[in-house]
């Protein structure tokens, strides 16, 4: 895979595992990635913090990445109840993969303080949260001198012009916490988004699945597993689409591949309060407010470009 102007940018990535955060770890983790991730922190959301570390470092166990610290970090949204997704990802919010006590270890450190002292330490380090922000708007609030150090915010979160996937207008992850949805979208770093109008133009089909399948080796079994578990039919079940979107795997996709994907600079903000639009991202798609466009907001994508890219990651993977 060509060089990407990622790879020698030091990378934290920020999750709640769920299939589509385990598939973008899947990617990162690598060994044809190439990039520089001095740590993995995890947030509750798509199920409760304790399964979502598990998950994290069950997937860093498969990945054979024992060599990234795996960080737990904050168990509820700044100030709203935790809301979770285990309609879609299963009970232990990782359908299709046998569920299982890892070897790897979680660091004593709490992710907040993890992801603190790591960008105190970088130069020009990149965020890629790819579940609610609430870890990450802690370390903003708690420690605002690391503001300046951080490079770039990459996430998945927010919807324009697909609407919503848990309330008419409101996009899981930035529902779950707006609050801190709104703080980093108000902290002035550059900002990339990958929300629903982008993750649901790269559906992976039956045709994909059969690619991974036939790689035939340890980890591309696992995620044939996972891609053909309840996951996938509960997407296609709810959007009548002919795939499942992959959310958070374009933000991998973005570090190794930037190239597929077109996007429009926009400003955007959050409903906190209302309770009928509670986590409405408020795309500025026309510069209509007036307010400065500091977040690149991702439009389109080469969906056959993304799949080749998630493709090739997981080929690189040997028995």
């Amino acid at each position: 895979m060509e060089s990407s102007v990622f790879d020698s940018r030091p990378l934290i990535f920020d999750c709640d595992p769920g299939q589509d955060d385990a598939i973008s770890l899947m990617m990162a983790l690598s060994p044809s990635s190439g990039l520089d991730i001095r740590a993995i922190t995890v947030v509750a959301g798509n199920t409760t913090l304790a399964k979502c570390e598990r998950n994290a470092r069950m997937i860093a166990q498969v990945c054979g990445r024992s060599d990234v610290p795996i960080y737990a970090g904050c168990d509820a949204p700044l100030h709203y109840p935790l809301a979770t997704a285990e309609e879609v990802h299963g009970v232990e919010g990782l359908d299709g993969i046998k569920i299982f006590e890892p070897e790897i270890p979680l660091q004593a450190e709490h992710a907040v303080g993890a992801i603190i002292r790591i960008c105190r330490e970088a130069e020009d380090l990149v965020l890629v949260p790819t579940g609610p922000l609430t870890n990450i708007a802690a370390a903003l609030t708690r420690a605002p001198d690391i503001i300046p150090r951080i490079g770039e915010i990459i996430l998945m979160g927010g919807a324009r012009s697909e609407g919503g996937n848990i309330t008419p207008s409101a996009e899981f992850n930035i529902y779950v916490d707006p609050h801190a949805a709104q703080i980093v979208f108000g902290a002035g770093i550059k900002t990339t988004v990958f929300g629903l109008d982008v993750t649901h133009k790269a559906l992976i089909s039956e045709r994909h699945i059969a690619r991974i399948e036939a790689l035939d080796s340890r980890l591309s079994r696992t995620l044939t597993a996972m891609l053909r578990s309840g996951y996938a039919e509960y997407d296609r079940a709810k959007f009548g689409a002919s795939g499942t979107p992959i959310h958070d795997a374009c933000t991998t996709a973005y570090l190794l591949r930037p190239d597929i994907f077109t996007f429009k600079s926009v400003n955007v903000s959050v409903e906190v309060d209302s309770p009928l639009t509670r986590g409405h991202t408020s795309v500025d798609f026309w510069q209509t407010t007036g307010k400065a466009c500091g977040v690149n907001w991702a439009v389109g994508v080469d969906a056959e470009a993304f799949f080749d890219v998630m493709i090739h990651s997981i080929a690189a993977y040997k028995d």
